[in-house]
This record gives structure tokens, sequence and C-alpha cells, in this order.
């Protein structure tokens, strides 16, 4: 493999001076597997060079995460370590920020039943629902950047030997997250800069409604009372402004959760808990997903929307060009973070409190007496693509178009 010293001291420095934004004084977690190693080292020493003061590096690993699985008594899914969520919750309520190094592997689960993995997820979901909301209202800067696994690179590149397959995915990213520019920091201030002017106009025109049309998709999405359009950095309860995924393409809301009629089809797979769901589509009515299919990973599918009533509603639209750097690398990555920024994108589950106007300020039931969505899950899947046409709807009925052919119209 090559030698990435330069290209992961541009990728620290992006993490951690334009993900997080750290600032003096406080603290960062960064959590990862093995293969995050590398990229890890080079956060640690920008972090401390930006003032932290303290950084603390939680390992995770496959190996041990399939043998948890493969050896563990029933009762282990049935119960999540609370010392765990009361050290995170600590830890933010100690002005720390959270960053995520992802290195998956897309099936690592394959073999595992899909009704241990999904009560097990239920567990931990229930679990740490305290800490979730640190960071969903903006309280803790969080971010997720990504770093190459052996099997991750193959499942992208099946046709190279592990080393090449590595390579080539180091580059699709790099040239994903701007890495591979002069300035990337720079170079993300101007792409925040555009995407807040997508951003401005959304939450100017405060359209009632927006309607996704493209084969196999015909879907209505009333958008929730007072929503509030994000696009590119977000402002933490501190004022800062962080970067939640790196890359990031989209500009996002919160649709109404009983205002959803139609069916959709979605355009990418699905890399869910370690498996993978192809080929599937969901039909809505009065916000609630009342029929869908999969060629592969039905099943997957099932088990999410069981984990609780909101997981059959929506918590998100995000509106992506088809014409992305991401988008434009040709590939396929099977991971979520990069899949979804290349495609508009919708998200079963719980809504983003800060995609509504105040609405860190707000309680749970103040965001749902507005429309926004409640569950424990939140799970983004792609179904944007070349053919996708976008019309929004004002209050009076007129109508604009947004998106022709897959990209914005302006």
């Amino acid at each position: 493999m090559k030698n990435y010293h330069n290209e992961l001291e541009k990728y620290a420095d992006l993490a951690v001076n334009v993900g997080i934004n750290l600032k003096p004084n406080e603290g960062l977690i960064i959590g990862g597997n093995v293969s995050g190693l590398p990229l890890a080292r080079e956060i640690m020493k920008k972090a401390y060079a930006a003032g932290a003061k303290h950084v603390e590096f939680m390992l995770g690993d496959d190996e041990m995460a399939l043998a948890r699985y493969e050896n563990a008594k029933d009762y282990v899914f049935e119960n999540y370590p609370e010392w765990k969520v009361n050290m995170l919750v600590a830890m933010y309520e100690d002005n720390y920020h959270h960053l995520f190094i992802s290195a998956p592997n897309p099936e690592l689960l394959k073999d595992i039943p899909g009704d241990t993995v999904a009560k097990d997820q239920k567990t931990a979901s229930m679990a740490m629902a305290p800490a979730m909301k640190y960071r969903m209202t903006g309280r803790t800067k969080w971010s997720i950047v990504a770093v190459p696994s052996p099997d991750w690179a193959l499942s992208v590149y099946p046709e190279l030997d592990v080393e090449a397959a590595i390579d080539a995915l180091w580059q699709k990213i790099f040239d994903a997250t701007r890495v591979s520019e002069n300035d990337p920091v720079e170079a993300w201030k101007i792409h925040d800069m555009n995407l807040k002017k997508y951003k401005n106009y959304l939450n100017e025109k405060q359209f009632d409604k927006i309607v996704l049309k493209a084969p196999g998709t015909d879907l209505e999405i009333f958008l929730a009372d007072e929503h509030y359009w994000m696009g590119g950095s977000k402002e933490s309860l501190g004022g800062d402004d962080f970067v939640a995924n790196i890359p990031t393409e989209e500009v996002f809301t919160t649709p109404h959760r009983l205002k959803v009629n139609g069916t959709l089809k979605a355009t990418k797979p699905l890399s869910l808990n370690g498996k993978l769901v192809d080929d599937f589509g969901f039909t809505f009515k009065d916000g609630k997903v009342v029929d869908f299919y999969a060629g592969k990973g039905k099943e997957v599918l099932e088990r999410l929307m069981d984990n609780d009533d909101g997981a059959k509603y929506l918590g998100e639209i995000a509106l992506v060009q088809d014409d992305s750097p991401i988008s434009n690398t040709g590939i396929l990555f099977n991971n979520t973070l990069f899949d979804e920024n290349a495609s508009v994108h919708l998200a079963l589950g719980r809504a983003y409190a800060y995609a509504m106007q105040n609405g860190s300020d707000l309680t749970q039931e103040e965001l749902e007496a507005k429309g926004a969505n409640f569950s424990l899950i939140h799970v983004d899947f792609m179904v944007g693509g070349p053919e996708m046409e976008i019309t929004a709807f004002e209050k009076d009925g007129s109508m604009v178009k947004l998106f022709e052919k897959g990209n914005w119209v302006f």
C-alpha cells in the first residue's frame, strides 16, 4: 500500500478543525477500530495542538464484535451496560465532543440471526437514548469520517487484491472529502457557503410540501410545522459551527410524520447492522409505512421497523444533486456516509431537533405536536438519481421546480 502520511495529516486537520471545530479546553472522544488507528493518531496530534484538554480513544474491533454475537448467551442482548451510558453522558456534560472514524465491514453480521441483531440494536438504542439526546440537539458537537477497512474495500472493488482495493478506496475517499485539494479546510469553507445558498433559499420560502417523482417513486411529503432546513455546517448550542458528516452534500429538513403519501423506490443498497438490503421500496399512507418490498434483506427492514412505532415514519428528507463529487466517483461505496451524499435520501425514524425552528429548545412533546417524528432509530436510505424530479409547493398551491434530471435547477 502507498504511504498516506501527508493525506492523513490533511484529513485529520479537516476532522478536528472543520468536523468538530474543536476549541481550547474542550475534550475529544475518538471512536474507531484498528483500521482507523493511523488516522486516529494524526487526529490526536491535531486535537492537542488545537488546545484539547484531553483526548480519549475508544477502540472497537470487528472480530470481538462478531465473537460476542457468536458466543454470548441470549440475555447478553437484552441488557446494555449502564456504566457505558453514564460515562458518555458525564463526558458530554464535561464539554467533550465526539468524533467517529468509520471503517466498516458491510456484511460482518451476515451469518448472525437477524432476530439477535435486531434485539441487540433495540436494547442499545433504548439504553443510549439519554446520551444520543446530546448529539441530536446539538449540545455535543460530533462528526463522522471514514477510512478503508480490508472488507469494505473488497466490497467496493471485488476484482482487486486487498492492498490495491484499499489504495483505490483511499483515493475515492480523499476525492469525496476534498482532501485531494491543496487546502481542504479552505475548500470546505467554500463548499459550506454553497450549501448555505440552498439552505437559506428553502428557509425563506417555507414550502408547504415537496413531491418526489422518479421511476418507482411518486411521493408527496408535507413538511413539519416550523421546519428548518439545514445544510453544511451546523451550529452547536454553544454557538460553534461543526460538520456532522464528512463528506456532506445535503440540505435536509423535517417531514411531517403524519402527512407522507405515495410510493418510493430506493436507488442504492443499504448496509445496516452488518447486513445488506437491496432492491427495496416503501408505500406510505398518512405518514406510515403500510407496505414494503426488498429483493435482498427484507427481514432486516422488518426488524428495523419493529423497533418502535416511530420506526415506520419518516424523520428526514435530504436533497442532494446527482452532480456531486461523491456521485461523480462513479462507484457504490456500500457505506451510507458516502452513498447518502451521492443521492436524495430519506430517513426512517427520529427527526433531528435542530432541523426545526428553535427545535433544540423544545420538549419532545412540543416537537411531536409540530409534526416531528420520534424513534429510537434513524436510518437513511437513498432514493435519488439522474431521473429524479422534485417540485415544491407553497401554501397557496403555487409550484416551484427544485430538481430536474437529478440536479438543482438554480
